[in-house]
């Protein structure tokens, strides 16, 4: 259809309209005439179509109410009253994205599928959530979502509960995540910055109901969206049923949402902060220096992009100046930065992690006297060049690990347009590129370093520092304050709070009536292809050499991976490999010195990057192949160029730099720290996993806590052991790389095939070629059932076996399963009445089955949660309609879009765990014809893989000492 600025399409004036040809679409901005909404559309062939609507929601204290909004307006609306919709759609729908966030400034609802009709559905349902929700009828939602006084019987310790509660319960736990949080505050004094958008868990109790009405009557107003399309959708049809469902029925009004500037400092402003820690943990070299500089606006598109790129710059690669700089000096133990432009004053950040409150003086000057010389002398033009082609890169093969591209232009362009600014701005990046390459050839980054770093006085100094006793001090205080607090109310107030428990639980357990639930729209099965993709692949030899080749369209990338077979490897050498896998393209080779080997890899390639995996057989644990990959990717014209860096990595890295080798110790010790903290959910179905299954010991020992023991005590020897770690990487580095038992997979175009063959050579003449013996893993298998103690406030707990041990066979039913408990009976069990952020169910085809839970305030409650499963199963009803959903919300995950890369990927991995198109299709099938019968059926495999009675938790200290009767051992994961 044809449009044209200035005319009206259903109540939507076009306001501009221009060829984005950097994103091969046409942008089109509109406003709604009679409601004040501004819509942005972005029209092109991908049919993986976004929808979002966006609220500027600056917060007036730390009580996160924007977050707990976030979560309340999609508890239920006007035409879809059940209890959760947004959990109905997850377990209904097409989608490939379902979520919503909330920023430091802007509440962000959007949704994605390939599907029209879903499409739909899912903008019908965000819709009516955001503008009509049922927060106005049930004063319960907020007590679910937010907090809320529990208090079951009279004699009972009162508490406070909530999902939001806990989830930042569980952010305030980690010291990255305080950080972060302060970072803004010590910045932005003056303005909504300095609140905590997503809730401090200190302040989230004072939020009163009121004031939550308030809100969402202040900001949740079509005067106040930002409505967004992408994709190859009829843009006619869904201007008009935007308009006539909900925008015609508002008028315009004035919000008052503005976002205030803070006016610059005189000088650079400290604070210190503390984080806890458990009282078994060490608080010398636990301390966290940042230096922070407010940089311009988010609406400079030259600023956003080039501090970006200066950020890569300085900090990101292995030669990084300002990080070898801060290393060298020895101020911390791992240096990491970042560049927040997702607020109206954009953030530059430096990190020293595991330091000391008394190293702040030298770690200023360390990154002001580097910063200088780097500004007299002139910064490397190959490292700019490295760094521009890094970035661009990125830009222009728009892979976002599987994330739909529409919904990262989403969040891009509301970084210019949330403040009245074009919603293109960053997205039009062709020329503001162009500009910044003139570094190559002027002062551009120095003269950027002088006036924004060097002489900025907007600028902070964060500490952030451990205390033992921090978190039983806070516990405590909170304990007194509601016993207190309980022993000033009178007998009728506390009969309140009993009643009002009383009435959620109520609400919690009540099951939605058949007439509501039919209201969410619901696709059928005929909407659900029977027959599964086929990845495109062809089994091909190059010298002798297995090649899997994927024929993709893959817009002149070539994707090479390599899959080294890492059974060459002797079993005491196995943490090695994750060792040599965080060391390789980190230090010198044989040919170039560390900082010409990144700057080679960032000028001409898309990068190069080294992991380990095991992948097990189809449906076994006992049988597994162990891999160390090389993933690398560039444009096919540097080819030649790619593989001989490649060959040259793996074939002659010298491991003789102590210095570096020691730095990447602590590097990697202090991410997988970060880990621990942020994805506890992971680590212990890693764990867990380890007592009974061979391939989960292997994964344990290769990169889970093991390997972070591992490292631990590497570094706690390195100076004394290092001859020996450097004999060892050398030894495991010639056991892996080898032609033998090596596969590579190679995506490209077919027509692109030739240019790898024909380079394949510059790879192929630096592996070795002896036979060496494939190893047997003899790795002992122990049911430690561990509490594993930090000073966080919440719980990860875990409960898993394998049915295959149990006589059990796998099927696609299990997949529907898996829908149904995490997103049904843990959903409501875990996080709706337990008011842990997450529950859900984990099946595979090695034959596990987990449980598992996320920032959890409960320990045994969630274990004895697990034991029920079976209960439920048993009494499991559903009618046709609900399995038609359950089978359509189990085919969302199974038909995810991917990537050409991932395509590659994951048809290379099914080649090696021997899983055939066939056990593809008879996978699609079983859950295609999955009936209730079946899932009843499931109650027996369930109870007995938890009757074995194998968990693992990761959390509070006192909580699993509380609960030591449990568990087997109890572990200080932070010594």
């Amino acid at each position: 259809m044809y449009f044209e600025v200035g005319k009206t399409y259903h109540g939507f004036k076009l306001i501009e309209q221009k060829e984005v040809k950097e994103l091969n679409s046409t942008a089109r901005l509109f406003v709604h005439e009679k409601s004040g909404a501004r819509l942005f559309s972005l029209q092109n062939d991908d049919d993986n179509k976004v929808f979002s609507i966006s609220f500027r929601t600056p917060p007036e204290n730390s009580t996160g109410v924007p977050h707990i909004m976030e979560h309340s307006v999609l508890c239920g609306s006007r035409k879809f009253p059940v209890k959760e919709p947004f959990v109905e759609l997850a377990k209904g729908s097409l989608n490939t994205y379902l979520n919503a966030m909330t920023f430091s400034d802007k509440t962000m609802y959007p949704v994605a599928s390939k599907n029209d009709k879903d499409f739909l559905n899912l903008m019908d349902v965000y819709l009516d959530a955001v503008f009509y929700p049922n927060i106005y009828k049930y004063p319960e939602i907020l007590m679910q979502e937010g907090w809320h006084y529990e208090l079951e019987n009279r004699d009972d310790e009162l508490t406070y509960k909530g999902v939001v509660y806990n989830e930042m319960k569980g952010a305030f736990s980690s010291p990255e995540g305080v950080l972060m949080r302060k970072v803004q505050e010590s910045l932005f004094p003056d303005t909504t910055y300095r609140y905590e958008s997503g809730g401090d868990p200190d302040v989230i109790p004072e939020l009163t109901y009121e004031e939550f009405i308030d809100f969402h009557k202040k900001y949740y107003h079509p005067s106040n969206s930002y409505i967004y399309l992408y994709g190859n959708g009829n843009i006619d049809e869904l201007l008009k049923f935007i308009d006539g469902e909900y925008l015609k029925n508002f008028d315009k009004t004035l919000v008052d949402s503005r976002i205030e500037v803070q006016k610059p400092f005189s000088q650079m402003r400290e604070m210190a902060v503390e984080y806890p820690i458990a009282p078994s943990e060490r608080e010398e070299d636990r301390t966290f220096l940042s230096l922070n500089f407010a940089v311009g606006r988010s609406t400079d598109p030259e600023i956003y992009l080039a501090f970006d790129i200066l950020e890569h710059l300085l900090l990101e690669t292995p030669a990084a100046p300002l990080k070898k700089a801060l290393n060298e000096a020895e101020i911390g133990k791992d240096v990491f930065g970042s560049f927040d432009s997702s607020i109206l004053q954009p953030v530059f950040t430096v990190v020293v992690k595991n330091s000391s409150e008394e190293k702040k003086d030298k770690f200023k000057e360390v990154v002001f006297d580097t910063l200088k010389k780097l500004v007299k002398e002139g910064i490397d033009k190959k490292l700019i060049e490295a760094s521009i082609n890094a970035k661009e890169f990125i830009l222009r093969e728009a892979e976002f690990q599987g994330y739909p591209k529409g919904l990262l232009y989403n969040i891009k362009c509301m970084d210019s347009w949330l403040h009245d600014e074009d919603p293109t701005l960053h997205l039009t990046y062709e020329s503001t590129l162009n500009k910044i390459k003139k570094a190559l050839i002027t002062n551009y980054f120095e003269e950027l370093i002088e006036k924004y770093i060097l002489n900025n006085n907007h600028s902070s100094l964060l500490i952030v520092k451990p205390r033992k006793g921090l978190a039983e001090e806070k516990a405590e205080e909170l304990r007194k304050k509601l016993a207190d607090y309980k022993g000033s109310l009178s007998e009728e107030e506390i009969k309140n709070i009993i009643e009002n428990t009383r009435k959620l639980r109520e609400r919690q357990e009540a099951e939605d009536s058949p007439e509501d639930l039919e209201k969410i729209p619901l696709l059928s099965l005929k909407d659900i292809n029977p027959k599964a993709d086929v990845l495109p692949f062809e089994e091909r030899e190059e010298g002798g050499i297995k090649v899997l080749f994927h024929p993709i369209f893959t817009n002149n990338i070539a994707y090479i991976d390599l899959y080294f077979d890492t059974r060459t490897v002797q079993q005491d050498m196995i943490p090695y490999i994750t060792l040599l896998a965080g060391v390789l393209g980190k230090v010198s080779t044989e040919r170039y010195e560390l900082q010409d080997l990144s700057n080679e890899i960032n000028i001409h390639t898309g990068g190069i990057r080294f992991s380990a995996e095991a992948y097990s057989k189809n449906e076994s644990d006992e049988i597994y192949y162990p891999k160390f990959i090389v993933k690398s990717k560039a444009l096919v014209d540097k080819l030649p160029k790619l593989l001989d860096l490649v060959g040259e990595i793996v074939g002659h890295t010298r491991f003789d730099d102590k210095r570096r080798i020691k730095e990447i110790v602590q590097e990697m010790r202090s991410r997988i720290e970060m880990t621990i903290f942020d994805h506890g959910h992971v680590v212990v179905q890693n764990r867990v996993a380890s007592y009974f299954s061979p391939v989960g010991k292997y994964v344990e020992v290769l990169s889970g806590l093991s390997f972070y023991k591992f490292l631990s005590d590497l570094e706690k020897n390195f100076d004394a052991r290092f001859e020996e770690i450097r004999d060892n990487l050398i030894k495991v580095s010639k056991a892996i790389f080898n032609k033998k038992h090596l596969i590579v997979s190679v995506t490209t175009d077919g027509e692109d095939y030739k240019a790898f063959k024909k380079s394949f050579k510059n790879l192929y003449d630096h592996l070795g070629n002896e036979e060496l013996e494939l190893n047997e893993y003899d790795l002992e298998l122990e049911k430690l059932n561990e509490g594993l103690m930090t000073s966080a406030k919440v719980q990860y707990v875990a409960k898993a076996y394998s049915f295959l041990k149990l006589g059990y066979k796998y099927t696609g039913s299990l997949l529907v399963l898996k829908t149904i408990l995490s997103l049904d009976y843990l959903w409501n069990k875990v996080r709706v009445q337990g008011g842990a952020y997450g529950g859900f169910a984990r099946v595979d085809r090695s034959g596990n089955i987990s449980f598992g839970s996320y920032r959890d305030p409960n320990l045994k409650e969630t274990l004895s949660t697990y034991d029920n499963v079976y209960k439920y199963l048993l009494n499991f009803d559903a009618s046709e309609r609900e399995m038609t959903k359950y089978i359509i919300g189990t085919f969302s995950g199974i038909d995810y879009p991917l990537t050409p890369a991932m395509k590659g990927q994951r048809s290379t991995i099914n080649y090696i765990r021997q899983l055939t198109q066939e056990d593809i299709q008879r996978e699609r099938e079983e859950v295609l014809n999955t009936k209730k019968e079946d899932i009843k059926g499931f109650a027996k495999l369930v109870k007995d893989a938890m009757e074995q009675g194998y968990i693992c938790v990761l959390g509070n200290e006192d909580k699993i000492k509380l609960n030591k009767d449990l568990f087997n051992n109890l572990v200080t994961v932070f010594e």
